[in-house]
């Protein structure tokens, strides 16, 4: 039962389809689009062996899925003036995740959500200009929803996103 139930889309789209198998071409396809979000239909055609039209129904299929959620930069928050990262832990209220998860799609900064299980239930990513940002966003804004009962807050000290696998 629990397989033949759809998938949730992106806010506004509705449900996903159930998911196709992925055959090698696609986990191939796959592994190179993480790698190079902008490589071209013919670049992709080439590398796994398969006509740029194939190469192209596969990827929107991919995309109608929701097996691939979108393409985008990998950016270097220092770099980019976001120089304090930290992994929030919440403690929320029961059956408050989809309130609370809206709210915290609206915080500046945030960049990963998660519903856990463990000691806590959410973790939260964010990055910040600086510690002074940190701290409001934590005190001001995170404690202020009511649903969130606690807050445990772990600076990231260095921090490196993983190449995907090839």
């Amino acid at each position: 039962m629990a397989s033949e139930q759809m998938a949730e889309g992106p806010e506004g789209i509705g449900p996903l389809p159930p998911a196709r198998p992925l055959d090698a071409i696609d986990q191939d396809i796959l592994r190179m689009l993480q790698a190079d979000g902008r490589a071209s239909i013919r670049s992709v055609a080439e590398r796994v062996h398969v006509s740029r039209a194939n190469a192209y129904a596969r990827i929107n299929r991919l995309v109608e899925d929701g097996v691939i959620r979108g393409f985008g930069a990998r950016v270097n928050h220092e770099r980019a003036g976001h120089g304090t990262s930290a992994y929030i832990t919440l403690k929320i209220v029961q059956n408050s995740w989809r309130t609370v998860r809206e709210q915290l799609r609206q915080l500046p900064g945030a960049s990963h959500i998660a519903l856990v299980g463990g000691d806590f239930d959410v973790l939260l990513l964010v990055h910040t200009p600086d510690n002074r940002a940190l701290r409001e966003l934590v005190l001001t804004r995170l404690q202020a929803i009511p649903e969130v009962l606690s807050t445990r807050t772990l600076l990231v000290f260095e921090e490196e996103d993983l190449e995907p696998q090839g």
